[in-house]
């Protein structure tokens, strides 16, 4: 009797995570990190999701290409996700932009991050290329949309998501025909096309291709011969297969990872201070609308070993609680009032205080008598005593960073501007 091979699409696949941009509408929170490596969700930073999930899908072979201010992203994934063994035909590649062109090319677009990598995926001798982007919230079985790649015989499958034809303008946006063909892509169109029985909901690009490596191959190197191009995936590769071959779309929905407390599928861009403020508070409603207490679809990380979270103090008016809120190991609530917030690790609140729809990221000391209301605060942030804010919109203004929503993004070097204003 022969052996049979493994039959999992997943283990003749790779995920290609592209990791390497900015987020620059993500303002200071990305002055030292790359987006992907921004906190997220009380232990977890934005790529482990995009990483867990090819993880749990069976996937083991898996390069992510970096670029702006890697330092604190490589690190993360070398304490966090160091655990691919090369002997059991696993990898976890980082792929710095490091002149393997020419000495002074970086990654040009996204596709190019690819094409300066393609040897490196040829030594992983793998069928299939999942093209991830490293920046987005959302639980997904990619096995499913691999399946669905191999059946309909596609060029490329592209992960889209539903949302509302009015909202569509921020998104690339596929027309479709009714198997799921689409006949056109769209950059951000003024005027979204609607779907097949639902004119008023458009379908977006969630940034997730599926290609056959030989197929995808073959594409970079024409593409990156030609001088015209941009080298990117949205705005040359996509809509020249559109036009000239076979591109279908998988919806999120039917690979969408549901535990049973989330209503619908989640996914979530936190490009924008408003959105991660947002996103990071939806997690402490009563029921989120993502579940991270899914066991079977674990999202991973590198967790500290640490003390568990602690409240102290008794009395009325310095009281140490929380209501509504997630709190995560070696924060200490002393005396102060924790409400519908969420506090990354090791977070001291000292007494009289007071965090109310607050975000407050690892190693955030907020002194004695400070009152904070819709706000992000950087990792490591020291709020010195007495400070209020979110009750005062230009006085939140005139020293940090407030958004048209009321969301007000607080880091260390705001506070030390001020504090030499203030003198």
């Amino acid at each position: 009797m022969h052996p049979r091979p493994n039959q999992r699409l997943s283990s003749q696949a790779m995920a290609f995570v592209l990791a390497g941009g900015r987020g620059s509408r993500l303002k200071e929170l990305t002055d030292r990190r790359a987006k992907p490596a921004v906190y997220f969700g009380g232990k977890t930073r934005i790529i482990d999701f995009a990483l867990s999930n090819a993880l749990n899908s069976g996937i083991r072979k898996m390069a992510i290409a970096t670029q702006y201010k890697a330092h604190s992203l490589i690190r993360h994934m070398q304490r966090g996700w160091g655990f691919f063994r090369a002997e059991r035909n696993e990898y976890l590649d980082i792929l710095p932009a490091s002149q393997r062109v020419s000495e002074t090319q970086w990654y040009l677009g996204t596709a190019d991050a690819v094409t300066q990598n393609i040897d490196i995926v040829d030594s992983y001798g793998v069928k299939y290329i999942i093209v991830l982007a490293g920046d987005h919230i959302y639980k997904m079985d990619y096995e499913i949309m691999l399946r669905q790649h191999v059946d309909t015989g596609a060029d490329v499958t592209i992960g889209c998501l539903t949302v509302p034809r009015k909202e569509a303008s921020a998104f690339g946006v596929m027309d479709i025909d009714k198997s799921g063909r689409i006949l056109d892509f769209l950059e951000k169109p003024k005027n979204p096309p609607g779907m097949p029985g639902d004119p008023n909901s458009t379908l977006a690009s969630m940034g997730i291709y599926v290609f056959d490596w030989a197929f995808l191959r073959d594409l970079l190197k024409r593409d990156a011969e030609d001088d015209n191009s941009s080298h990117d995936f949205g705005n040359d590769l996509i809509p020249q297969i559109v036009k000239n071959g076979k591109a279908m779309a998988h919806q999120f929905a039917e690979s969408c990872v549901k535990s049973g407390l989330e209503e619908e599928p989640y996914w979530r861009d936190v490009g924008t201070i408003d959105a991660f403020w947002q996103a990071n508070i939806d997690l402490t409603d009563f029921v989120p609308k993502l579940d991270l207490y899914d066991s079977s679809w674990p999202i991973w990380t590198y967790a500290e070993i640490v003390p568990p979270a602690k409240f102290i103090h008794d009395e009325d008016g310095r009281r140490g609680s929380a209501v509504s809120s997630l709190v995560s190991g070696d924060c200490i609530v002393s005396g102060s009032e924790v409400r519908n917030s969420l506090l990354f690790t090791g977070v001291r609140s000292h007494s009289y205080s007071s965090l109310e729809y607050a975000v407050v990221l690892p190693y955030v000391t907020v002194n004695r008598k400070a009152r904070l209301k819709n706000c992000v605060i950087d990792r490591g942030v020291i709020i010195p005593e007495g400070l209020v804010v979110g009750e005062d919109a230009d006085e939140d203004g005139k020293w940090f960073r407030r958004t048209d929503q009321g969301v007000v993004l607080i880091t260390q070097d705001m506070i030390d501007a001020r504090a030499a204003k203030l003198q």
